[in-house]
């Protein structure tokens, strides 16, 4: 199965179209704004060299005081949310290295990271899962699995659920690694690199597949209870064909709301598997919610907000196209995301107007924010960790 980075895909399109500009055109140019708040660090940390240039969606995770974050090469770490101090560290990796001399394999981590029944669970490129003990950081288990583990697991009904790179979605055991079930998806000749972080609700499974739909699996047993196209493959060439939905479900009372790449963003019956709504939109980054609204980024960089109930567009933002930017995170009454160079961009969540903005690590961002409490955690490629309190 071929995989391809967005940036690989960017310029084979553009290698499609031509080019139509001046070899002297200028480069992108954030929008001039006026800060009505600064952003406020409470704390900053780093963690080995975080993720550096490579796909690895190491997003952080939050559990009651603490924060825990992960690095590509193997340094996994719990950090008090309070003040940033280590509470402890792990090194995922099999191999330690006793004399500077010697080479050291990296653990290549890639997807997590999920908290549940009292334990941290991470994925890797070598095709492993970790567990590792919420309150030591010892590892608990690792176990082998059929594929490249490159998003966040999911956790319900007593298991873990991990989507990989070879097409197939596994269930373990929490306490042993042990292989419950196994779920093998439809997967085309050409997809993106990255895979549907799972979501487990109603005793079911829900997951993106690379071919345009959305599936439900029994929880106990991996057997799919329906499947809903959230987009359909067009055109004659293959990446024209591209219709991967590799983000995140999100589940909200009795719907469910997925975005495929080169498709839409659908609101479907969580029960039954009827669309809802459906409307042309394109993305691959993970969506957010609150009570009345879902929020996406497309893949040009303008940034949305739909009605949840109707699929009507409320306000839309594109002053950032070209900017490369994640997911949005709802904290408050703002949206926040981050962008390639390093920016952090607040948000109106009613009205979409930019508020304010402030640099941090110029390796830029990858994954999207998380909301721990009152503060906004942030996470850049080379491994800045920071707090941001809430405006």
């Amino acid at each position: 199965m071929k995989k391809i980075t967005m940036a690989t895909l960017a310029l084979c399109m553009a290698s499609l179209v031509g080019c139509s500009s001046s070899d002297d055109e200028d480069e992108l140019v954030l929008p001039e704004i006026v800060n009505k708040f600064e952003t406020k660090v409470v704390w900053q940390t780093s963690i080995g060299d975080g993720v550096e240039h490579y796909f690895s969606r190491l997003t952080p995770t939050s559990y009651k005081d603490t924060v825990y974050v992960a690095a590509r090469y193997g340094q996994i770490e719990a950090l008090s949310l309070a003040d940033g101090k280590v509470k402890w560290r792990q090194d995922a990796r099999k191999k330690i290295a006793f004399w500077p001399w010697e080479d050291d394999d990296s653990a290549k981590l890639s997807g997590g990271i999920l908290q549940a029944y009292g334990k941290l669970f991470i994925g890797s490129e070598h095709g492993e899962v970790l567990a590792l003990d919420r309150e030591t950081g010892d590892i608990v288990w690792r176990v082998k699995v059929p594929g490249e583990s490159l998003s966040k697991p999911a956790a319900g009904d007593g298991l873990i659920y991990v989507n990989l790179g070879s097409g197939k979605l596994v269930a373990l055991h929490p306490d042993t690694g042990d292989l419950r079930w196994t779920y093998e998806q439809e997967v085309p000749a050409l997809t993106l690199r990255g895979m549907s972080s799972p979501v487990a609700a109603n005793g079911g499974v829900l997951v993106g597949e690379e071919s345009g739909k959305l599936a439900v699996l029994i929880s106990e047993s991996g057997f799919a209870a329906w499947k809903a196209d959230v987009a359909i493959a067009k055109g004659a060439s293959e990446f024209e064909r591209l219709v991967d939905v590799d983000t995140q479900p999100v589940v909200s009372g009795g719907q469910v709301f997925s975005l495929a790449y080169n498709g839409n963003l659908a609101a479907i019956d969580i029960r039954s598997g009827n669309v809802i709504w459906k409307r042309e939109y394109s993305g691959y980054r993970e969506l957010s919610a609150d009570l009345q609204n879902i929020y996406l980024v497309d893949t040009a960089g303008t940034i949305y907000a739909l009605d949840k109930s109707s699929g009507i567009e409320r306000w839309s933002q594109p002053a950032l196209n070209g900017w490369y930017l994640t997911g949005p995170a709802v904290i408050g009454n703002y949206l926040a995301l981050g962008d390639q160079e390093g920016n952090l961009h607040w948000l109106d969540k009613q009205s979409g107007e930019l508020v304010s903005r402030e640099e941090f690590d110029s390796s830029g961002f990858f994954v999207e924010p998380i909301v721990a409490e009152d503060k906004l955690i942030i996470y850049t490629r080379d491994g800045e960790v920071s707090a941001i309190a809430a405006p």
